[in-house]
């Protein structure tokens, strides 16, 4: 008399997809058809079942053979916790299509419709008068920014041109040399000075 068995728990199983350079590892069924464990691919790869070859590696990643009959249970063949299965996609598609997220279509707001919610973080922001709704604060800012420029064109109106002058900059020695340009670039804001060092250092011509 033979005596009752359970039936076999699942197994954790590596996923890996020739479009995809990460693996997953997802637990299931023996119970399952090759053809029923071929649509939960699906939703791990990315490949279309129909689409789909499938390979079993053994735990020390050495090969076990195909997974090719639709019908059979994945239970019949011999998998266990940490093996893996490979998913070749014949669909066609491109290695990485799946990785690279700037081919996913991005849904885009018009500023003016993003305005009018009244659950966004701007509308949250605005409410309460923080971050750049702050008025005061933000002319606050304004008047500081104000204040430096002045300070600064005044400081630059007492170089003039030909001065001399030493440079010092932390870990090298002092230069010397005379003031060749001073006043607002387009690379950054601000005023600047330009020295045209005695040496021939440098990698501008001072203006």
């Amino acid at each position: 008399m033979n005596g009752g068995g359970t039936a076999p728990g699942p197994v954790w199983l590596a996923v890996s997809s020739s479009l995809n350079a990460f693996r997953a590892c997802k637990r299931f069924s023996p119970a399952l058809t090759i053809a029923e464990l071929k649509c939960k691919l699906e939703l791990v790869v990315g490949s279309p079942a129909s689409c789909m070859e499938l390979e079993l590696f053994g735990a020390e990643d050495e090969p076990l053979g195909p997974l090719d009959c639709d019908e059979a249970l994945l239970g019949s063949y011999p998998v266990s916790d940490g093996c893996r299965v490979h998913v070749t996609d014949r669909s066609g598609a491109r290695a990485g299509q799946f990785e690279d997220v700037s081919q996913v279509a991005k849904y885009e707001m018009a500023e003016s419709d993003y305005d009018k919610r009244t659950e966004s973080m701007r509308s949250f922001l605005r409410q309460r008068s923080w971050g750049r709704w702050d008025r005061e604060r933000e002319q606050e800012r304004e008047r500081e920014r104000e204040q430096r420029r002045a300070q600064e064109a005044a400081a630059a109106a007492a170089l003039p041109l030909g001065a001399r002058c030493e440079v010092r900059v932390p870990g090298q020695p002092c230069r010397r040399g005379a003031i060749a340009f001073v006043g607002e670039t387009d690379f950054k804001p601000g005023f600047w000075v330009g020295v045209r060092y005695d040496e021939p250092l440098g990698k501008h011509d001072g203006r």
